[in-house]
């Protein structure tokens, strides 16, 4: 693996998930793999937990870790060939990404979609770009369509807290992804990911994946193979063990988001339905517009375990990388 930006670069899922599982074990055993190595992240929006996490990941490798906020303290960026630059671009993604590559042996990025043009965000035109330029390994800390570490992470706490025995239990986990309301237009790139690792995971034969929506708010078939898809919440609910709460805007009417009708955030009475499920989120959540207070604050949430396992996610991927340098 020389690069990391969906479940499709990792050959088998199963095994990634436990050598995640052994550096949360052992963190600083692969120290020696790191040193003298140096990780860029580089940021064109907001991170807590990605940053974070990503960052703890390399040191706990030995790595040094270069972080550039280019929202904030980089260079305007041209992305287009053949434009002349006399607009409010300062430097081209060629030679700035060539540049990052020459200071650092891997790079992670960070860069969200706009929500105006679905096939300008879905051709992943700046991160495929960013790739081919800076000539090292990369990690995405989420694009436009994808989030993998957020879904990696989400499938190791799902395989950790798991248990098969429980009473009422199936032998594999149901898993619904339930979408939620929201105050404005979020991207697809995180339910697109969870979607993408959890049919993987089916496949597998590690679980069983819904996912609930509202009409509208369909994701691309591109994502969601073998899932089976819901309308009504309470149905998908019935006999859940992991509920994955997540907003989205709209697919087909890109960017948007639509009318929906009442009902759609998951509270103590909706956790009635499930077998008693765990619910998760990839954060930051609106308290009691996304996600209830009670289930934040109650047994069944896993969110911060969740974001825990963040860490182990990175460090699993960093490891590889490092491996195959």
């Amino acid at each position: 693996m020389k690069l990391f930006t969906s479940v499709h670069d990792v050959p088998n899922i199963k095994q990634f998930v436990n050598d995640a599982l052994a550096l949360k074990a052992s963190p600083y055993a692969n120290q020696d793999l790191g040193k003298n190595k140096t990780l860029g992240l580089v940021f064109m929006n907001p991170s807590l937990r990605t940053r974070l996490s990503t960052q703890k990941a390399a040191l706990n490798l030995g790595m040094n870790v270069m972080v550039m906020n280019m929202d904030k303290e980089g260079w305007a960026l041209e992305t287009q060939d053949g434009v002349v630059m006399n607009g409010s671009t300062v430097e081209h993604i060629r030679e700035a990404a060539a540049v990052m590559g020459e200071y650092c042996d891997i790079l992670g990025l960070r860069s969200f979609p706009k929500l105006t043009n679905r096939d300008e965000d879905y051709n992943e035109d700046f991160f495929t770009k960013f790739v081919q330029y800076c000539g090292v390994p990369v990690v995405s800390l989420e694009s436009a369509t994808r989030h993998p570490l957020q879904s990696f992470a989400d499938l190791i706490t799902i395989h950790e807290t798991w248990n098969p025995l429980r009473v009422g239990a199936n032998a594999k986990p149901k898993v619904v992804l339930a979408w939620a309301p929201h105050v404005k237009a979020l991207p697809q790139a995180v339910p697109n990911s969870f979607a993408e690792w959890m049919c993987k995971a089916q496949q597998e034969n590690m679980l069983d994946f819904t996912i609930a929506q509202p009409e509208g708010y369909e994701l691309s078939e591109d994502f969601t193979p073998g899932a089976k898809i819901e309308y009504d919440l309470e149905a998908a609910l019935s006999g859940a063990d992991y509920i994955y709460v997540k907003n989205w805007s709209s697919y087909k009417e890109y960017g948007k988001v639509l009318t929906y009708p009442d009902g759609w955030m998951m509270n103590n009475e909706k956790l009635g339905l499930t077998n008693d499920a765990k619910v998760m989120h990839c954060l930051p959540v609106r308290r009691d517009l996304e996600l209830s207070s009670e289930i934040l604050d109650g047994p069944n949430s896993l969110v911060i375990h969740e974001a825990g396992n963040r860490l182990w996610a990175a460090q699993a991927v960093l490891k590889t990388l490092l491996e195959k340098l």
